[in-house]
């Protein structure tokens, strides 16, 4: 299984910019924890570093990063910056959900 993660330059700025108002480091950690509508729901924080033990991928200076329980439910997946009529969003596009939601925040194994 791939345990490479993909951070779009979208998302990259996005992230970049919130880190900026913020004055914080552009670290995003990307975490998934039990419940929403399919069972599984992303949760996205600034960090202040990478932990221990870390999965870290890079672009354009960005670092996300993913803690070792999570990344074997999110390993593959590219992390999306998306704005829409409805509303910006971080999207995940993980190869390992066997089911979504509409809401596109929660998924299932």
């Amino acid at each position: 299984m791939a345990h490479t993660l993909t951070l779009t330059p979208a998302a990259a700025k996005r992230i970049a910019w919130i880190a900026e108002r913020q004055a914080k480091p552009a670290v995003l950690r990307l975490s998934v924890e039990g419940g929403g509508c399919s069972g599984f729901q992303y949760k996205f924080d600034l960090a202040d570093a990478p932990d221990e033990g870390d999965n870290v991928s890079v672009t354009n200076g960005v670092r996300l990063v993913v803690d070792p329980v999570s990344l074997d439910l999110v390993a593959g997946s590219t992390i999306d910056f998306v704005e829409s009529l409805g509303g910006a969003a971080f999207r995940v596009e993980n190869p390992n959900a066997a089911a979504g939601c509409g809401c596109g925040s929660s998924f299932g194994i």
